[in-house]
């Protein structure tokens, strides 16, 4: 029998939501560990807690990262020359900023993780560098992520990976993702949301991008690669049960709910 996940986004999704949720759902934190114990990265550590949303008592997954790094929230630069070539040079002593895809798919690659795995997170990198790409009009390979090739966004994508494969799901239905409005400050400014790299998402993916009048950003990048990556269905049964549901917390309090509820349900 097929296992269906179904994602309530009506509070957007995000890397560490997503991850919190199907934690709640049932996923193995071991397997998870295991696999982030074996990234050949380094400056992070994972912190798994319960806290009260709206209400909702959630599961929230939290990349706690040393005082060597930090968080690059919607920040990139571009490589000169080719990836490779600045991995080598660079990581010595700035570890986290200057990955691109070629890096980013060779430590997946060398992860404790399952093929299918190792390929739902080499998809969901390969979809933000791609609307990366495409909003700083630029080639794929030149791309230099701050926030999703940062550590922190790294252990989001492989954690978010391990689970939805340990969890063993077969189809996911998103009928839609609510994101807000406004705008959010990065580094080089600001950004209008949703954020360039989420409408370029949308775009090619056809996420069904709802925008609230919710002030502030619901929906990031690699929440939205996620969901483009594990989305086979948009419409739900007309008859169906819930057997199982998880919540994940969101780190930003908005004036709504800021959870992302997983469920697993069954077909009548």
């Amino acid at each position: 029998m097929d296992k269906i996940l179904y994602l309530d986004c009506s509070s957007g999704i995000s890397g560490d939501m997503f991850v919190a949720s199907l934690l709640d759902l049932g996923a193995d934190r071991e397997v998870m560990q295991k696999a982030l114990d074996s990234l050949l990265v380094q400056g992070f550590e994972i912190k798994i807690s319960r806290v009260e949303k709206s209400g909702h008592n959630a599961c929230d997954f939290c990349v706690v990262l040393d005082e060597k790094h930090e968080n690059h929230d919607h920040d990139m630069q571009y490589l000169h020359g080719s990836a490779e070539d600045n991995f080598h040079n660079k990581t010595a002593h700035h570890d986290h900023e200057c990955r691109g895809i070629v890096e980013i798919k060779e430590i997946i690659g060398k992860a404790n993780m399952t093929p299918g795995a190792k390929a739902l997170a080499e998809k969901i990198f390969s979809i933000l560098a791609e609307a990366e790409a495409k909003a700083h009009e630029v080639p794929v390979e030149k791309v230099h992520f701050h926030e999703v090739g940062a550590v922190d966004s790294i252990a989001d994508i492989v954690a978010a990976a391990v689970c939805f494969e340990n969890l063993g799901i077969s189809r996911t239905i998103i009928p839609q993702i609510c994101d807000g409005t406004g705008t959010i400050r990065c580094r080089h400014g600001l950004l209008p949301v949703p954020v360039p790299a989420v409408k370029n998402i949308d775009l090619v993916h056809k996420l069904n991008l709802y925008i609230t009048d919710v002030e502030g950003e619901l929906v990031t990048p690699t929440g939205a690669a996620i969901a483009a990556a594990i989305r086979t269905d948009e419409q739900m049964p007309d008859q169906f049960c819930i057997s199982r549901t998880g919540l994940g917390a969101g780190k930003r309090n908005y004036k709504c709910p800021g959870i992302l509820r997983a469920s697993e349900i069954n077909i009548k």
